[in-house]
């Protein structure tokens, strides 16, 4: 295998290579601890532009009942209509509006739509390098998150502690770990 040989223009269209990247999602549970989850069922496309971030642009596509918690109890729950309501809604979507640049920087507006209910949100990425891998791929790397309160999108369920406090928390940490390939 030869080296890696990193990039300095990165402009192109891209296709999410899912094998190598992670979508999941923290949330705290009964005000105690973190549950961490991710989706195993999931696709992106990107158009990058260095030169003019701004003419970039993502699509990204969820499957939410690809959900997995460790938990078949709580993976069921978290599918039903308690919370996502697979059966109703199988696919959850993000269309960006707006990208933004400030280095290796990005911020992507977008909207997201859960359970069909559409809202904005901004998601801040940092650019973790691009290559042109042993096998030919030009690939990019980024990392990101963005925290958002579940009940906006109609994911109400909950339920009350004794001791005060409720089960699961409303603030939702989304995270992404994206390896992309340049399409040829």
């Amino acid at each position: 295998m030869t080296e890696s040989t990193a990039l300095t223009d990165i402009t192109g269209d891209y296709t999410l290579d899912v094998s190598h990247s992670r979508l999941g999602f923290v949330a705290r549970h009964a005000v105690v601890t973190k549950v961490r989850g991710q989706f195993a069922d999931w696709n992106a496309t990107a158009h990058i532009d260095t030169a003019n971030p701004a003419a970039s642009s993502v699509t990204l596509s969820i499957n939410p009942a690809s959900v997995s918690t460790g938990s078949a109890d709580r993976d069921g729950h978290l599918q039903s209509a308690d919370f996502f309501d697979v059966a109703q809604f199988p696919e959850w979507t993000f269309v960006s509006t707006e990208v933004s640049r400030d280095g290796d920087e990005w911020s992507v507006t977008g909207d997201l739509t859960i359970k069909g209910i559409t809202k904005p949100v901004t998601i801040e990425f940092e650019e973790n390098g691009s290559a042109k891998d042993p096998f030919g791929n030009v690939r990019v790397g980024f990392e990101g998150d963005v925290t958002v309160n579940r009940k906006d999108w109609g994911l109400t369920w909950n339920a009350a502690l004794e001791t005060g406090g409720v089960l699961v928390s409303e603030k939702i940490k989304l995270e992404f770990d994206i390896s992309a390939i340049k399409n040829a």
